[in-house]
């Protein structure tokens, strides 16, 4: 498939923003930063956290539609499946060994590999991607239950309340935005289909390459983020 600039800085300005909010995050747990309420329960961490996924996975839906449109096939889906299902593993590992109360057991990757397939799958619905979208975005809003708390449900989005996690991203509504973003992706190419295949500012130029290493930023930021925080706050201690 034929690289989109246009799409890869988009993607690429969604990762300078959860970059950012990452590394807040995480001066947060060094005790470098001291909100006034803990940023899991302050109103705008809340909604940074929201519009970044967000953007994210609406991106993903969009580069889903551009990817089916250009004939990718299963095999060549299913080998950029396997690199985030991976991916997935190790955030699972990692998490593990850093917070082996909390660790990550459905976070955004693992989200994603369930997203991708099904969005692979309902592609060819077409125009009632956008109901289905809202569907999947309402439902958690309008119905849950406690059976859904079960660690074997929770994944699904219909819980009474939050796992205790570092990262949780239910299938409920996320899966909607996603969706939202393959039906958006398909609009474009019957109505706009240059509009992501236009050339970009050359000062705009990293954030296309961000972009199309997005997988790698993402599985890297994290722990360089904890190892330079790490070496400062040694450093301080001993200054």
């Amino acid at each position: 498939m034929k690289r989109l600039d246009r799409l890869d800085a988009l993607r690429g300005l969604a990762i300078v923003w959860m970059a950012a909010y990452h590394f807040a995050f995480d001066l947060n747990h060094f005790g470098l930063l001291q909100p006034r309420q803990h940023p899991n329960e302050d109103a705008a961490w809340i909604v940074q956290r929201t519009l970044i996924l967000g953007s994210f996975l609406f991106i993903a839906g969009i580069g889903q539609a551009m990817a089916a449109a250009s004939g990718q096939g299963w095999a060549r889906f299913g080998r950029r499946w396997a690199q985030v299902a991976g991916c997935a593993l190790l955030v699972s590992l990692g998490s593990w060994l850093v917070f082996p109360r909390s660790w990550i057991a459905f976070g955004v990757l693992h989200a994603l590999c369930v997203m991708l397939v099904l969005g692979r799958l309902l592609a060819p619905l077409r125009g009632a991607l956008w109901p289905l979208a809202a569907a999947a975005i309402a439902l958690p809003l309008l119905w849950r239950h406690e059976a859904f708390n079960a660690p074997w449900l929770s994944w699904i989005g219909l819980v009474t309340r939050k796992p205790v996690t570092e990262d949780y991203v239910p299938l409920l509504p996320w899966v909607g935005v996603l969706l939202a973003g393959l039906a958006a992706g398909q609009w474009l190419l019957a109505q706009r289909p240059r509009a992501l295949a236009g050339g970009l500012p050359r000062g705009l130029a990293p954030l296309t390459v961000l972009g199309r290493w997005s997988l790698a930023f993402y599985m890297l930021h994290q722990p360089l983020f904890f190892a330079l925080l790490i070496a400062w706050t040694r450093w301080r201690g001993m200054a």
